[in-house]
């Protein structure tokens, strides 16, 4: 009994585990960011789908549209790779002759000085930076669709009150345009959180590549077998903390609901 619990008290101690716990951390912060970068891209889509100048209609409507009908993961992947590349070419003019461009080998980059090295810290800001934007085409969906159920007598009645086109939109349409956005936005949430396991596609050592990793069979020289596969352990583990995260957010989005509604009127929270 005490060689079974030293033996699994070492097993789950050592440094690669404690790698894999250190690693949620990413999934948080990919969610936290991804999730603010889609309300901020939201609400810029959204006003400008509810702009009076065409161009910028036309443009809110495009990237609502187009972004929604685009994979998670091809955009996943297609967006870091293409500002990447993007810099390694901008700086690749400032930086690389003729002749070290001749002596280039590799198909890519242009020069071996304009080679950007990205380490996890900016692959984790650029897959959060398309966690925003893929989502942010869906919340500016249901912004726009909570902004235009926002009752029009309403904003009638504040302008006749005398207050001024911005006091109009920040202090009664932003405002009760939330209690109608919340239920959506939270369903952009859950899609959010679930789209943190495709870290690891972007080199991210993150909570599935390492279950996958520690799950898989391990054998010692010195020891021989020390387990067999045990992926479905690992994966089951995960399983767990993202029913946990997913409880956790409804219970944020209704206590988020109930403080919005406070001082509306009853139907504008039905």
């Amino acid at each position: 009994m005490i060689d079974d619990i030293a033996f699994w008290f070492g097993y789950l101690t050592n440094g690669k585990h404690l790698t894999w716990y250190a690693s949620f951390q990413f999934t948080i912060f990919a969610a936290l960011m991804g999730g603010t970068l889609a309300v901020v891209f939201g609400l810029a889509g959204a006003t400008m789908k509810n702009s009076r100048f065409f161009p910028l209609r036309l443009l809110g409507t495009i990237y609502s549209s187009i972004v929604r009908g685009v994979p998670d993961v091809l955009f996943f992947l297609f967006f870091p790779l293409a500002f990447e590349q993007g810099v390694e070419w901008l700086i690749s003019t400032q930086v690389c002759s003729p002749a070290a461009i001749a002596a280039q080998t590799a198909a890519w980059p242009p020069c071996k000085e304009a080679n950007w090295f990205l380490g996890t810290t900016e692959y984790l800001i650029l897959a959060s930076v398309s966690l925003g934007l893929v989502y942010g085409a869906f919340a500016s969906n249901v912004i726009h669709g909570a902004l235009r159920s926002v009752p029009a007598g309403q904003l009638e009645a504040a302008r006749a009150y005398g207050m001024s086109p911005r006091q109009v939109l920040w202090r009664i349409h932003i405002r009760q345009m939330w209690v109608y956005a919340l239920p959506g936005l939270s369903n952009v949430w859950m899609l959010i959180i679930k789209a943190t396991s495709l870290l690891s596609l972007l080199q991210i050592a993150d909570i599935v590549l390492w279950a996958d990793r520690l799950g898989a069979p391990n054998f010692l020289p010195a020891v021989g077998l020390v387990h067999e596969d045990w992926r479905w352990r690992y994966y089951l583990v995960l399983f767990v903390f993202y029913i946990l995260v997913t409880w956790l957010s409804e219970r944020a989005f209704e206590a988020i609901m109930r403080r919005a509604g406070r001082g509306m009127l009853s139907e504008a929270r039905t």
